[in-house]
C-alpha cells in the first residue's frame, strides 16, 4: 500500500511536470536570466530567474488545464490531463500557486518590471483562452517575448527601456516560437475549426513564416549590437545555421525537431548578445 501511494505520488508529479510544457519554460527563463546576468544584476539574476520561471508555470499549466477538452476530443495521449496522467484540478492549483508565487516575486523586481512581467503574462494568458483560435495569434506572442527583456531592463537602477531593437527581436523570436510550437497539431487544430494564423496558412507556409522570423531576430541582434565581431560571429553564425535548418526540418516532416530548433535559435541569439558585451 505504501509503494502504491509512493507511485501515485510520483506519477502525478511526473504529469505535472510535462503539463507545464518544460522545454520553452527553461528556454525562456534561461534566456531571461542571461539577459540579466549580462545587463550586470549579478546574484539579482536568481531573482529574474525566479520571477519568469514562475511566469512561464503559470503560462504553462493553464494552457494544459484550458485544453483540456480539446486535448481529450483529439486523442492527445502526450497531455499529461487528456490521458488522466494528472487530474485536471491539480494542473489548476498548480497554476494558481505558480501565480500566486510570482506576483511578489515580480514585485520584488520593482514596481515597472513587475509592470512590464503582468503585461507579458496577461498576454500570454489571452493567447491561452482566447488568442490561439484566432487570426490574429500571433500577436500575443510578440507582445509576450518582446517585453521580456524589458522586464529585466526595468528591474536594473535606474530603471529603463530596452533599445527598440532588442524588443523587437524578441518580438520576432515570439512569432518564430508560435509558428514552430503549432506545426505538429495544425491538421488536427483545423478538424476542431480553430482559425489561428498557423491553421488558416497551413504546414508549409508556417514553417517558411517561423523560419523568416527567426532571421529577422539574428538580423537585429547582429545590426543592433554594431554588427558582428569575435565569439559573437561564431554564436551568430551558429543562429544563421539552426535558423535554416528550420525549414529543412520542417519540410521534411520533422516537426517536433524544427520546434527544438526554434528554442536553440532563441538561446544562440542572446548567447550571441551577451558575447558582444550587449546590456538591455
Amino acid at each position: 500500500m505504501l509503494a502504491q501511494s509512493w507511485f501515485g505520488r510520483m506519477k502525478r508529479w511526473s504529469g505535472l511536470l510535462r503539463a507545464c510544457h518544460p522545454e520553452p519554460a527553461v528556454a525562456v527563463t534561461l534566456c531571461a536570466g542571461l539577459l540579466a546576468l549580462t545587463s550586470g544584476r549579478g546574484a539579482g539574476s536568481l531573482l529574474v530567474l525566479a520571477a519568469v520561471g514562475a511566469g512561464q508555470l503559470v503560462v504553462g499549466w493553464s494552457n494544459d488545464y484550458l485544453d483540456r477538452d480539446r486535448d481529450r476530443l483529439a486523442g492527445r495521449r502526450d497531455k499529461p490531463v487528456a490521458s488522466g496522467f494528472v487530474p485536471a484540478a491539480s494542473v489548476r492549483l498548480a497554476a494558481l500557486l505558480a501565480l500566486a508565487a510570482c506576483a511578489p516575486l515580480s514585485l520584488l523586481l520593482g514596481l515597472a518590471a513587475a509592470a512590464a512581467h503582468a503585461g507579458a503574462l496577461v498576454s500570454a494568458l489571452v493567447y491561452n483562452w482566447r488568442g490561439k483560435f484566432a487570426p490574429w495569434s500571433p500577436l500575443p506572442y510578440a507582445v509576450s517575448f518582446g517585453l521580456l527583456p524589458a522586464i529585466v531592463s526595468l528591474s536594473l537602477q535606474p530603471p529603463h527601456l530596452p533599445a527598440v531593437w532588442v524588443m523587437l527581436a524578441g518580438a520576432c523570436i515570439g512569432v518564430g516560437g508560435h509558428f514552430a510550437q503549432v506545426l505538429a497539431d495544425i491538421p488536427e487544430d483545423r478538424r476542431q475549426g480553430s482559425r489561428g494564423l498557423p491553421q488558416l496558412l497551413g504546414q508549409r507556409i508556417s514553417v517558411s513564416v517561423c523560419a523568416g522570423s527567426l532571421l529577422a531576430a539574428t538580423l537585429l541582434v547582429t545590426l543592433g549590437s554594431g554588427g558582428p565581431g569575435g565569439w559573437r560571429l561564431v554564436a551568430l553564425a551558429a543562429a544563421t545555421c539552426v535558423t535554416a535548418a528550420v525549414p529543412v526540418t520542417g519540410f521534411a516532416g520533422r516537426l517536433k525537431l524544427a520546434f527544438r530548433l526554434t528554442l536553440l535559435v532563441a538561446g544562440l541569439a542572446v548567447v550571441s548578445f551577451a558575447l558582444g558585451g550587449g546590456s538591455v
